[in-house]
């Protein structure tokens, strides 16, 4: 009896501890991934920001001429190589804490291309909806402007799920029952579209002569907290995928 007793708290502190190593990001290390992960996708949302904007300030300004030749088709351009500089920087700036417990270069590679993919989809269904609303123009009820408000707001969310899907390509090589990442990234769109609502609700307590800049670089502040806080605690609930460390040890 004696020795069950001292072998049951044995067993115990085995199991947890089992369980600790399983763990993607181990325990001891969450609060400064945690913090990492943040500010660098904060940096990598303004840094990549402002290369997006440099970037198409300096091709406005260097081909006016090719610009001018077809201006529908340039903009199209132009948008789509600012977009993709910022993917890259937002997605480097992630990777470089990520490639420790993964490849950085396949969630560089991952979280670019769906970020992309999903910045386009939203695009196009809102680009959608706006035809909807101006083709209707004066016959655009204040029920049918709710209806497509929403409608917007949902095509938002639901764009992130391209950039999930991708991301777990990556991550079910490392992380074993990850099959719900796919849609997380829409649980911080989900997030970033209820604070802008919340803030739009709030605006008219701000002077109007402030109300607009505030409120932009609010809005933006915040989509970038929210857009390293989630994925942060997500990944920190991830558990390691086993049978891919048994088979590199197998193969070294």
């Amino acid at each position: 009896m004696q020795a069950n007793s001292h072998s049951s708290p044995r067993a115990a502190s085995a199991s947890t501890n089992s369980q600790l190593s399983r763990l993607l990001i181990p325990r001891s290390q969450r609060r400064m991934f945690f913090l990492q992960f943040t500010l660098m996708t904060i940096m990598g949302w303004v840094v990549g920001g402002i290369a997006s904007i440099a970037l198409e300030k300096i091709i406005w300004e260097n081909w006016p001429d090719l610009i001018a030749a077809a201006p529908e088709t340039s903009v199209i351009w132009v948008k789509f190589l600012s977009n993709v500089l910022f993917a890259v920087v937002f997605a480097a700036d992630q990777a470089l804490v990520m490639r420790r417990y993964l490849s950085g270069r396949l969630w560089l590679l991952a979280t670019s291309i769906g970020w992309i993919v999903a910045h386009h989809v939203a695009t196009a269904w809102n680009n959608y909806l706006s035809f909807i609303a101006t083709s209707l123009n004066e016959d655009l009820t204040v029920e049918l402007t709710y209806i497509l408000s929403f409608l917007s707001t949902f095509a938002y969310i639901f764009s992130g799920i391209w950039l999930g899907l991708l991301q777990w390509v990556v991550l079910r090589r490392y992380a074993a029952k990850c099959w719900w990442w796919g849609f997380f990234p829409s649980v911080s769109f989900s997030c970033i579209s209820l604070l802008v609502w919340l803030l739009s609700l709030g605006q008219n307590l701000l002077p109007e002569a402030y109300r607009t800049p505030v409120l932009y670089w609010s809005q933006q502040g915040f989509t970038a907290i929210i857009l390293g806080i989630v994925p942060a605690i997500g990944l920190c609930s991830l558990k390691r995928n086993l049978q891919r460390k048994a088979k590199i040890t197998s193969s070294s």
